[in-house]
């Protein structure tokens, strides 16, 4: 997930479509018709994936592109939804504005880097 933020130009673009396959793998074989990974309730793996979705949004942000949208995720969209509403995770995830201001540190360093080589 992170090499689309890494990458720029055709890179890039590959990056971005072996995101797809993976969102599309963890759609319909991880999260299938459930509310969360395990079920109705949250769980080890809704938070895992929850820092990955958490960060994934921060970087989404800083590039201009984004992958989980109702028409191309519906579920794993919903998934969003529900756990960023959810009690036990929402005043317990990093401050989006920091994590943006991280990335946009970072992107600018992976820019240059690949300036300069």
């Amino acid at each position: 997930m992170w090499e689309f933020f890494r990458k720029f130009g055709e890179e890039q673009q590959k990056a971005i479509e072996n995101n797809y396959e993976i969102l599309r793998t963890i759609e319909e074989h991880g999260l299938g018709d459930k509310k969360f990974f395990g079920g109705d309730q949250i769980g080890i793996a809704d938070l895992v994936f929850g820092m990955v979705i958490h960060m994934l949004a921060a970087m989404e942000e800083v590039v201009g592109y984004k992958f989980i949208k109702a028409d191309s995720f519906p579920r794993l969209h919903a998934w969003v939804k529900h756990f960023s509403e959810h009690p036990v995770t929402k005043d317990n995830v990093p401050d989006y504005t920091k994590v943006v201001d991280f990335l946009k540190i970072r992107r600018e360093f992976y820019r240059n880097s690949q300036q300069n080589s």
